[in-house]
């Protein structure tokens, strides 16, 4: 990605978290850039387009930094745990993008349905990960898809925590706290 395709990525970002979707305009990306309308729209031929660029990357982020660090762990309870702190990790240096995800995931229009679709999908691969786990006897039995949505929903609690606390995040005490609450739940014992 060249300089300017990548700063009006990172502004768009900053507005659509800060603003939301609706409230940023094309006229505002451009000013806070500092480019003329005719550049944005040789990278991008629409505010939608910026958008889905946007939730595309931070998904393809997550998705690609879960796959590469799972499929290194045999125990699945490792791989749950892995799963948390990359979380907690692209909540830390991404919320933009988190914010962003979040607030669009409710809704009927099409990139609400976008969302909805790229969270579905990163939901269905913690799943698989559980299913397995339970099958091999390393995951207490439970319903699997409650169980994946609760380890995907600590995306939003490390958010609401951020927001609440007021402060930075501390990865490894947040990281701590999610393992011994959640994954000790779901630790089968021996």
């Amino acid at each position: 990605m060249n300089k300017t395709k990548r700063k009006i990525f990172e502004t768009s970002m900053k507005l659509f978290a800060e603003k939301g979707y609706d409230a940023t305009s094309i006229e505002e990306i451009t000013a806070t850039v500092g480019v003329a309308k005719g550049t944005l729209y040789y990278h991008f031929s629409s505010k939608e387009e910026i958008f889905n660029f946007l939730i595309e990357e931070g998904v393809k982020l997550l998705q690609n930094s879960i796959d590469i660090k799972t499929s290194k762990l045999d125990n699945y309870i490792d791989k749950l745990k892995s799963i948390i702190l990359i979380q907690i990790k692209i909540v830390a240096k991404y919320e933009d993008f988190i914010t962003i995800l979040l607030s669009q995931f409710y809704g009927k229009e099409a990139r609400n349905q976008m969302c909805q679709k790229h969270i579905y999908e990163y939901i269905d691969k913690i799943e698989k990960i559980v299913e397995e786990g339970m099958k091999v006897g390393q995951i207490k039995k439970g319903d699997v898809k409650v169980i994946a949505s609760e380890i995907y929903a600590l995306i939003a609690s490390t958010v609401v925590y951020k927001m609440k606390s007021g402060k930075d995040i501390e990865v490894i005490k947040l990281y701590k706290e999610f393992e011994n609450t959640v994954i000790e739940g779901l630790r089968v014992k021996e």
